[in-house]
């Protein structure tokens, strides 16, 4: 489809381009494509990407998602907000 991401090769694509991502937003956009639906805290993305106990605060992950959005283009809509709570992946339509 329009999304690709090839974690061996640390790629993403985006209808077939190569997009650039940071390690931090690579690592958040497959730790949350691999889950798709589930609603994950701003703790719950620092302690999977950076590991327990890494000082961030939640609007650098705030701004981060932002960041990875703008990148990801048509794509970007795939993170969803869930107010409140955290981030999701959307599910397949």
């Amino acid at each position: 489809e329009g999304l690709y991401i090839h974690p061996g090769r640390h790629e993403v694509l985006v209808t077939g381009q190569k997009i650039d991502l940071t390690n931090s937003e690579f690592q958040i956009l497959y730790f949350l494509a691999r889950r798709p639906g589930w609603v994950f805290t701003r703790s719950q993305i620092v302690d999977a990407i950076h590991g327990e106990n890494y000082a961030v605060t939640d609007r650098s992950i705030d701004f981060q998602m932002v960041g990875l959005r703008k990148k990801l283009l048509t794509m970007g809509s795939y993170i969803e907000t869930v107010r409140g709570v955290g981030y999701r992946f959307r599910e397949k339509e």
